[in-house]
Protein backbone atom coordinates (compact mmCIF):
# COMPACT_ATOMS: atom_id res chain seq x y z
CA UNK A 1 0.00 0.00 0.00
CA UNK A 2 1.55 3.23 -1.08
CA UNK A 3 0.02 6.27 0.74
CA UNK A 4 0.52 8.12 -2.31
CA UNK A 5 -0.46 7.62 -5.72
CA UNK A 6 1.58 9.11 -8.05
CA UNK A 7 3.06 7.91 -11.02
CA UNK A 8 6.91 6.87 -10.98
CA UNK A 9 9.03 5.29 -13.41
CA UNK A 10 11.04 2.76 -10.81
CA UNK A 11 13.65 1.43 -13.55
CA UNK A 12 14.49 5.51 -14.10
CA UNK A 13 14.32 6.00 -11.01
CA UNK A 14 18.21 6.93 -9.26
CA UNK A 15 19.93 4.89 -6.20
CA UNK A 16 19.85 8.07 -4.61
CA UNK A 17 15.90 8.25 -4.50
CA UNK A 18 14.98 4.37 -3.94
CA UNK A 19 17.59 4.67 -0.98
CA UNK A 20 15.73 7.97 0.34
CA UNK A 21 12.39 6.55 0.13
CA UNK A 22 13.79 3.50 1.33
CA UNK A 23 15.17 5.32 4.95
CA UNK A 24 11.90 7.00 5.20
CA UNK A 25 9.92 3.75 5.13
CA UNK A 26 12.57 1.53 7.11
CA UNK A 27 12.19 4.76 9.66
CA UNK A 28 8.27 4.64 10.26
CA UNK A 29 8.77 0.93 10.48
CA UNK A 30 10.73 0.79 13.31
CA UNK A 31 8.59 4.21 14.91
CA UNK A 32 5.42 2.20 14.40
CA UNK A 33 7.40 -1.02 16.34
CA UNK A 34 8.56 1.03 19.06
CA UNK A 35 4.97 2.76 19.58
CA UNK A 36 3.51 -0.88 19.23
CA UNK A 37 5.83 -1.78 21.94
CA UNK A 38 4.93 0.73 24.10
CA UNK A 39 8.24 2.83 23.70
CA UNK A 40 6.24 5.69 22.53
CA UNK A 41 7.69 8.44 24.99
CA UNK A 42 9.69 11.44 22.32
CA UNK A 43 13.06 11.12 23.93
CA UNK A 44 13.25 7.61 24.30
CA UNK A 45 11.50 7.13 20.61
CA UNK A 46 14.66 8.88 18.86
CA UNK A 47 16.91 7.10 20.91
CA UNK A 48 15.54 3.62 20.27
CA UNK A 49 14.89 4.42 16.93
CA UNK A 50 18.41 5.36 16.34
CA UNK A 51 19.77 2.39 17.50
CA UNK A 52 17.43 0.32 14.65
CA UNK A 53 17.84 3.18 11.84
CA UNK A 54 22.06 3.46 11.28
CA UNK A 55 23.82 1.92 9.25
CA UNK A 56 25.62 0.01 11.47
CA UNK A 57 22.55 -2.04 12.39
CA UNK A 58 21.40 -2.13 8.67
CA UNK A 59 24.21 -3.67 7.62
CA UNK A 60 24.73 -5.99 10.52
CA UNK A 61 20.56 -6.74 10.48
CA UNK A 62 20.64 -7.49 6.47
CA UNK A 63 22.26 -10.91 6.92
CA UNK A 64 18.61 -11.99 8.33
CA UNK A 65 17.15 -11.18 5.04
CA UNK A 66 20.20 -11.80 2.43
CA UNK A 67 19.87 -15.25 2.03
CA UNK A 68 15.32 -14.91 1.40
CA UNK A 69 15.77 -12.05 -1.22
CA UNK A 70 14.56 -13.11 -4.64
CA UNK A 71 16.67 -12.14 -7.77
CA UNK A 72 14.94 -9.51 -8.37
CA UNK A 73 16.07 -7.71 -5.08
CA UNK A 74 19.17 -9.23 -4.89
CA UNK A 75 19.77 -6.92 -8.31
CA UNK A 76 17.93 -3.61 -6.26
CA UNK A 77 19.95 -4.01 -3.20
CA UNK A 78 22.96 -4.66 -5.18
CA UNK A 79 22.33 -1.42 -7.26
CA UNK A 80 21.78 0.60 -4.54
CA UNK A 81 24.77 -0.77 -2.25
CA UNK A 82 27.04 0.13 -5.55
CA UNK A 83 26.22 3.48 -5.78
CA UNK A 84 28.71 6.03 -5.47
CA UNK A 85 28.38 8.01 -1.93
CA UNK A 86 31.13 9.99 -0.50
CA UNK A 87 29.65 10.94 2.51
CA UNK A 88 30.47 7.81 4.63
CA UNK A 89 28.93 8.80 8.63
CA UNK A 90 30.81 9.23 11.16
CA UNK A 91 31.37 6.12 13.36
CA UNK A 92 30.50 3.63 10.35
CA UNK A 93 32.61 2.29 7.73
CA UNK A 94 32.48 2.29 4.20
CA UNK A 95 31.17 -1.19 3.51
CA UNK A 96 28.34 -0.92 6.19
CA UNK A 97 27.44 2.10 5.06
CA UNK A 98 27.29 1.06 1.28
CA UNK A 99 25.32 -2.32 2.90
CA UNK A 100 22.60 0.27 4.05
CA UNK A 101 22.08 1.91 1.35
CA UNK A 102 21.76 -1.14 -0.48
CA UNK A 103 18.78 -2.13 2.23
CA UNK A 104 17.07 1.48 1.47
CA UNK A 105 17.00 1.13 -1.83
CA UNK A 106 15.32 -2.25 -1.90
CA UNK A 107 13.00 -0.85 0.42
CA UNK A 108 12.48 2.03 -1.20
CA UNK A 109 11.47 -0.18 -4.35
CA UNK A 110 9.27 -2.11 -2.50
CA UNK A 111 7.50 0.12 -1.39
CA UNK A 112 6.91 2.09 -4.59
CA UNK A 113 6.13 -1.01 -6.13
CA UNK A 114 3.25 -1.23 -3.45
CA UNK A 115 4.55 -4.76 -1.84
CA UNK A 116 3.67 -3.78 1.74
CA UNK A 117 3.37 -7.86 2.52
CA UNK A 118 6.87 -8.02 1.38
CA UNK A 119 8.33 -5.14 3.43
CA UNK A 120 6.98 -6.51 6.26
CA UNK A 121 8.13 -9.89 6.00
CA UNK A 122 11.79 -8.73 5.68
CA UNK A 123 11.38 -5.90 8.12
CA UNK A 124 9.90 -8.58 10.88
CA UNK A 125 13.48 -10.67 9.94
CA UNK A 126 15.50 -7.80 10.36
CA UNK A 127 13.90 -6.71 13.77
CA UNK A 128 14.17 -10.00 14.81
CA UNK A 129 17.75 -10.31 14.28
CA UNK A 130 18.49 -6.81 15.82
CA UNK A 131 16.55 -8.28 19.10
CA UNK A 132 18.77 -11.15 19.21
CA UNK A 133 21.95 -9.26 18.86
CA UNK A 134 21.11 -7.40 22.53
Amino acid sequence: MRLLQDDCDLKSMTNEALSFIGDGVYGLLVRERLCALGKCRSGTLHTLSAEYVCAKAQARDFAAIEPILTEQETAIYKRGRNAHNNNTPKGTSVREYHVATGVEALFGYLYLSGAAQRIRELFNRMWAAHANEE
